[in-house]
């Protein structure tokens, strides 16, 4: 089939329903009628001579070669984007833009604070909307364009997405002020002697600095598990527990309880965070623009 037989709003229309999941909701993000949509959907299912999508219930969903394009065809969509955006160049002082960033809620105190002094000096009408993305599905969010880009720690991603370091942070121990053993250091002894907090989304498993505990033959005992390091750090100063978090975090969530922070008694290689972004947007001028603006606000 030649390319020049095909009406590339039809993909369009294809992405919209798989995305939304629903006619009515395609309808409404492409602006859009129903009939219109609906009409596309029959040309579509007409040309790859497959339904696409199978209605149950209230949702539309998506049959096996509909999953097998998505994929390639969001990737197409999103070049094509970028392409006619890069026609106009983009002005941060005078563009009203919205870009969406991927970042777990540990890493927000530290990187939207001097992010958002970074953006909102030279451009006012630019919005940021910062959200929790399962690591599973950055790649798919990215490449659709419902995210811009992401930050974490290094993970398994795919070729196509692209990534920077951004900074390194260390893993440090927070005390209370007058604990009875704790005076601004601690041995490994006296740490594996205290109570420990552990913050952590996951229901049960061990933290990262318990698998360094593991490769020297050591455990802590671990009393109380929570989800935010906020919680535990306050926690930690009404009680003789300890928590073990990153430096930079710890540094910001306890400047009103006034905890001890100490370097972590084990020779541990410091941690890696990276921005990710997807390879279609990596010359949009306006992807471009925002990556640095990351990078300049966490150096």
């Amino acid at each position: 089939m030649h390319i020049s037989r095909v009406d590339l709003n039809l993909f369009t229309v294809f992405e919209a329903i798989y995305t939304e999941g629903s006619v009515t909701r395609a309808s409404q993000k492409l602006n859009l009628t129903q009939p219109a949509i609906s009409h596309a959907l029959g040309r579509l299912r007409q040309m790859f001579d497959d339904p696409l999508f199978v209605r149950q219930g209230h949702a539309m969903v998506s049959t096996p070669l509909a999953r097998s394009i998505i994929d390639p065809i969001r990737r197409s969509l999103r070049s094509l984007e970028v392409t006619l955006n890069g026609v106009h160049a983009f002005d941060p002082a005078t563009t009203a833009k919205r870009f969406n960033i991927a970042l777990r809620d540990v890493l927000e105190a530290t990187i939207l604070p001097p992010l958002m002094l970074q953006v909102r000096q030279s451009a006012p009408l630019v919005d940021v909307a910062a959200s929790h993305v399962e690591r599973r599905e950055l790649q798919s969010e990215m490449a659709n364009g419902t995210l811009d880009v992401a930050i974490d720690v290094l993970l398994p991603l795919p070729s196509d997405i692209m990534h920077t370091r951004i900074y390194q942070d260390s893993t440090v121990v927070v005390a209370r002020k007058g604990h009875p053993a704790i005076d601004g250091t601690i041995d490994i002894d006296t740490y594996l002697k205290q109570d420990h907090i552990l913050a952590s989304s996951r229901r049960r498993g061990p933290g990262l600095e318990d698998f360094e505990l593991s490769r020297f033959g050591m455990e802590r005992r671990i009393c109380l598990r929570c989800q935010h390091y906020f919680a535990a750090c306050r926690v930690v100063s009404q009680t003789d527990m300890v928590l073990t978090m990153p430096g930079r975090y710890a540094r910001i969530a306890n400047e009103q309880f006034g905890n001890q922070i100490i370097p972590f008694p084990l020779e541990v290689p410091p941690f890696d965070v990276f921005l990710y972004w997807h390879s279609n947007v990596d010359n949009d001028p306006a992807n471009r623009w925002f990556r640095e603006q990351v990078i300049a606000s966490t150096r």
